[in-house]
């Protein structure tokens, strides 16, 4: 797997899986365009990385085949050029995959998308557009559902609500509820718990404990607290403790692709040095194109066996030439070389 962030990265809206998939690829084209097809997202895509986990190809085949699945239009390397509010700037090499097959007009306009994306820390980590959480969706779904759903059903839903037994109280409001035992001049109400119980957890999630909730509000009280819920409310702002910060952890800045262009999917040349071909630079196109095995034939006076003599005289008998030049040798007293 790549570092989070980078990686194999679906296009989006693509076709489901077929038998013909990739069927327009050479058989080894095609063999490595399906493994790559069913690596998982974020998985490391130089050819190097894939040619450790191919059972049959090594490095410079599948070096190739990607260049060749790149012009067929199932990859291509962008970097996106990241500009964050603090003008801190970066570039970073996205792989963007497509089990369809995509023209290159297609990929100019994706491309083109990607500028002026919001690349800020509360999305996926790296990423240069926007994702749904599963959780989000799962939202939406249940939403819908309880939209669409007669009253007959939501009935039947709250009365199954009324008999489970009641959710326990947080932490947060029992802390609450036990000023009063603490000291008898913070005698909370329901309501005043339940009112502050959100200020209770944000204590709770920056690291302090029930104990000092209860120190915070009970510690030198005045004589008389005529309005304990408004008294606590204020000391819980005024005495929030910071929040906690893991080693190195920087808050989120807000960051946005400034610029979008193409790059070499083999020697990550991009295209203000070179010009990009379909996804290619012309040197890696050009060793793609030549890239196979060639057919040469090879003489036939260099092949074993019976052949002719070819238009000697005499050329209608077969000639052995291995005899024919061992007797040479012999009448010329140079010995056979077998």
């Amino acid at each position: 797997m790549a570092n989070t962030g980078y990686g194999k990265r679906a296009t989006g809206d693509e076709d489901p899986h077929a038998d013909p998939d990739f069927a327009h690829l050479c058989p080894r084209d095609r063999e490595i365009a399906l493994f790559v097809d069913h690596l998982e997202d974020g998985h490391a895509m130089g050819y190097k990385a894939i040619a450790v986990e191919h059972p049959r190809y090594g490095q410079q085949a599948v070096r190739v085949s990607m260049g060749r699945i790149t012009l067929a239009g199932h990859l291509r390397w962008i970097k996106e050029h990241i500009t964050a509010e603090d003008n801190s700037m970066r570039w970073v090499t996205r792989t963007y995959w497509s089990r369809t097959r995509r023209s290159a007009q297609w990929w100019a306009e994706f491309v083109r998308e990607r500028r002026g994306r919001d690349v800020t820390g509360r999305y996926q980590p790296g990423l240069a557009r926007v994702e749904e959480t599963e959780e989000t969706e799962a939202s939406e779904e249940t939403e819908a559902t309880e939209a669409q759903a007669p009253e007959a059903v939501r009935s039947e839903a709250d009365e199954e609500a009324a008999e489970q037994p009641a959710e326990q109280p947080s932490a947060a409001y029992q802390a609450l509820a036990e000023l009063r035992a603490a000291d008898g001049r913070m005698p909370l109400s329901d309501g005043d718990c339940r009112s502050l119980e959100s200020l209770a957890m944000e204590w709770l999630t920056r690291g302090a404990s029930t104990d000092d909730i209860t120190r915070a509000l009970t510690d030198g009280l005045p004589p008389d607290v005529t309005n304990p819920g408004g008294f606590a409310r204020k000391r819980l702002e005024s005495k929030m403790p910071p929040k906690k910060t893991k080693p190195g952890q920087q808050a989120d800045r807000r960051a946005r692709v400034t610029r979008v262009i193409m790059a070499c999917g083999l020697c990550d040349a991009d295209e203000r040095t070179v010009e990009i071909v379909s996804g290619l630079c012309r040197e890696c196109l050009a060793e793609c194109e030549l890239d196979g095995p060639v057919f040469t034939p090879v003489p036939e006076t260099f092949l074993p066996g019976p052949r002719s003599g070819g238009g000697l005289p005499g050329a209608d008998e077969v000639v052995d030439i291995t005899d024919r030049v061992d007797a040479l040798r012999r009448a010329a007293r140079l010995g056979s070389r077998r």
